[in-house]
């Protein structure tokens, strides 16, 4: 049977995570698959929409995934400006690598960017994460969000609430409900990181005893009011 060539494009921190879990499938298809199923070759390219060690290396070193066959190097900038001149090499790139699908994850200007070049391009997308939705327009993932689903020829979704906004949207050809990549990555490494993990000791926590939460987006950080709430919200919940 034919290889699937399969294009992957990847650029910040989230994505690292979820490529590692859906790469580790397509290895092991490709190992257990009989002789007459299609095999699927994966590049893997890395926008640099996060460059720094902390921020990317490490993401690969500590899951296993394979190094990127390309790296674009696009770095920082404002959303049009890098998004721009993402859009412009992974054109290049897929002009000459004429691959038979482009993988997209998330809602990043490397998500949107991908699936602007790909689908000028007539290559099929596959949308890792299609349907979610913020119905907050004034963030810039939830324009790429949308955008990317409505051009991608298969939509996997990882809830049914994901299913039925893209139903509403008037998207149903090539929706799949297939779950959550990220919670398929938490079972898949939290008894290494468990076994790994000496946080607790180096803070004096017990396990039980304590919340771990993480608040990035700027419409929770950038207002102190919300930022308020969140932290009220945080301190009021009970543990037992």
């Amino acid at each position: 049977m034919p290889t699937i060539d399969l294009v992957t494009i990847i650029g910040a921190r989230p994505q690292f995570v979820k490529a590692a879990t859906v790469s580790r499938a397509i290895k092991k298809h490709n190992s257990g698959a009989p002789k007459d199923a299609h095999r699927i070759r994966e590049t893997l390219i890395h926008t640099g929409q996060h460059y720094d060690k902390a921020m990317s290396q490490v993401f690969f070193n500590e899951l296993g995934l394979d190094e990127p066959q390309i790296n674009l190097g696009v770095g920082s900038g404002s959303h049009g400006l890098q998004t721009g001149r993402m859009l412009e090499k992974i054109e290049q790139v897929l002009l000459e690598s004429e691959p038979d699908a482009v993988l997209l994850y998330g809602d990043t200007n490397s998500t949107l960017a991908g699936a602007l070049a790909a689908s000028k391009l007539h290559i099929p997308i596959v949308h890792v994460e299609a349907g979610l939705r913020s119905f907050n327009k004034k963030m810039p993932e939830e324009i790429n969000r949308i955008l990317t689903d409505h051009v991608a020829s298969l939509l996997f979704c990882p809830t049914q609430r994901a299913v039925d906004n893209l139903n509403n949207e008037s998207i149903k050809d090539g929706v799949h409900l297939v779950g959550d990549v990220m919670f398929d990555s938490i079972r898949f490494y939290q008894p290494e990181l468990i076994n790994s993990f000496d946080a607790l000791e180096s803070f004096g926590l017990i396990p039980g005893d304590y919340i771990l939460a993480t608040a990035h987006r700027p419409e929770n950080t950038d207002d102190s009011a919300k930022l308020s709430g969140f932290l009220d919200a945080a301190c009021g919940i009970r543990l037992h």
